[in-house]
C-alpha cells in the first residue's frame, strides 16, 4: 500500500488535508480521516508511519525555503487577545508566558500572519509540535483510549503509566540540564 496525499485547495468535502491509501493490487484509492477504522493494527500502525513520513518529507523539502521573524509586541497582543488569554489548545487561562502557535504549521509551510496565530501554554505548543490534522487526530483519540486504561488500571493502563512516568522523568532531568525552553518576547 501507497500513501498518496493530497494538498490542494478545496480536496477533501471538508476543505482540508485529504489522504488516500493506495491498494496496488487493485489500484483503488480509498479517502482517510481519522474516524476511520483499520482492517488490522498492523495497518494502524502503518498508516501512522506514512502519515510521519509523509510529514517529515514535506518539512526537508521545505527547510530551506522558509524564513523565520518574530512577532512585533503589537502583533502578540493581537494573537493574544483573539481567544481572551486563553491557550487555544487546552483552553486553560494564559497567566504568565506563552508562545504564538502557528495553525499551519511554519515548519510545513504555513504563513507568517498574525490569522496564522493562536496563544498556546508553552507546554501545550510543544506537545502539538507539528502535526497535520489528521495526524494529530489520532494522537488525540490515542490519548483519551489510553488515559481510560490507566484510570481504569488495566494491565496495559498500569505498564503505560509507568513507562510515561519514567520518561516523564528523564525528559525532565534533560530539560534541566540543557534548558530546551525557547525564549518567549517579553512586551
Amino acid at each position: 500500500m501507497v500513501l498518496v496525499t493530497d494538498a490542494t485547495e478545496g480536496a477533501s468535502l471538508s476543505g482540508g488535508w485529504t489522504s488516500f491509501l493506495c491498494d496496488n493490487s487493485e489500484s483503488e484509492f480509498y479517502e482517510m480521516s481519522a474516524t476511520d477504522t483499520f482492517e488490522s493494527a498492523s495497518a494502524f500502525v502503518e498508516r501512522l508511519r506514512s502519515l510521519r513520513q509523509s510529514r517529515r518529507g514535506r518539512k526537508l523539502e521545505l527547510r530551506n525555503q522558509l524564513i523565520r521573524r518574530s512577532l512585533s509586541c503589537s502583533e502578540r497582543e493581537e494573537v493574544f487577545a483573539k481567544t481572551g488569554g486563553r491557550c487555544h489548545i487546552c483552553g486553560g487561562l494564559i497567566e504568565d508566558k506563552w508562545q504564538a502557535d502557528h495553525l499551519v504549521s511554519h515548519s510545513l509551510g504555513g504563513p507568517h500572519s498574525v490569522d496564522n496565530y493562536l496563544p498556546a501554554h508553552s507546554s501545550c505548543n510543544g506537545y502539538r509540535f507539528f502535526y497535520e490534522p489528521e495526524e494529530f487526530l489520532w494522537i488525540l483519540k490515542l490519548g483519551v483510549w489510553l488515559r481510560t486504561h490507566i484510570e481504569t488500571r488495566t494491565t496495559l493502563g498500569r505498564l503505560a503509566a509507568t513507562a510515561f512516568w519514567t520518561h516523564e522523568c528523564i525528559r525532565k532531568s534533560r530539560r534541566r540540564k540543557h534548558n530546551t525552553e525557547p525564549p518567549t518576547p517579553v512586551c
